[in-house]
Parts: structure tokens; C-alpha cells; sequence
């Protein structure tokens, strides 16, 4: 095995995501993107694949050109430490837009401050300030 990277799928608005995660955390971005063709199954110009990294993570991620009744779930989330209090209400402020909160920043016992969310897309978002 040479690695192991997280693929996040999504029905029609992978490259918006992907565009949106990198514009909110920085020294992120796009490293490759592989389109449909229309001669795939699928949407012509829709992603088939895709590289992002956030912060150096690199995930990957697709549109689905099957519909389906499933979407992310929280269970698995983007875990985010922050070095500041001011990076973590960035972040928070900036991921939760069209999203909601499951966890609204505070000071829950295990941390000095913590939020947790899903965003606009479905992709829920843990957002950590260390004691």
C-alpha cells in the first residue's frame, strides 16, 4: 500500500466544494482534476476525479453520476486544530455559511474551545483550539 487518502463524493458540486475549501484554508489547493467527457456516463464537464489538499492533507473526490438516496454523514468528519482562537472562529465562521451547527463553538471540557458542523455541501467539519 502506498497510501491512504480520503474520497469524498458528491452529486454535481464537487468542484465547487473543492474551490470553496481551498479559498477558506489556507495553503491549500487543487492539484488535478479529470472531467467527463459526455462520453462517460455522467454529465460532459462533471469531475470523474479529482486532488485537493488542505493544509498538505490530500484528498480526493468525484461528482456521482449515479443518483442515490445517501450523503455524507458525521461520523466522519474534517478534524481542523487551530493554533489561535482567531483562526478558529475564521474557519467556523466561514464553514458553517449554509450549514449548520452540531456542536456550536464553546468550551465543552476537552478543549479551550471547539465547534462542530456541517457545511453547505453535507461534509461535516471539527474545528479545535488545544488547551
Amino acid at each position: 500500500m502506498s497510501k491512504v487518502t480520503p474520497f469524498l463524493m458528491f452529486q454535481g458540486q464537487a468542484e465547487e466544494a473543492m474551490n470553496y475549501y481551498i479559498s477558506v484554508i489556507d495553503n491549500s489547493e487543487i492539484t488535478s482534476i479529470t472531467r467527463n467527457g459526455g462520453n462517460e456516463s455522467g454529465e460532459a464537464g462533471s469531475i470523474l476525479q479529482a486532488v485537493f489538499t488542505l493544509k498538505g492533507q490530500e484528498f480526493m473526490c468525484l461528482d456521482s453520476n449515479i443518483k442515490h438516496e445517501f450523503t455524507f454523514t458525521p461520523s466522519f468528519s474534517i478534524f481542523i486544530t487551530c493554533d489561535t482562537e482567531d483562526e478558529l472562529d475564521r474557519y467556523y465562521e466561514q464553514l458553517i455559511k449554509g450549514g449548520q451547527a452540531l456542536m456550536p463553538l464553546g468550551d465543552y471540557g476537552f478543549s479551550k474551545k471547539f465547534g462542530w458542523i456541517v457545511d453547505q455541501f453535507g461534509v461535516s467539519w471539527q474545528i479545535n483550539l488545544p488547551e
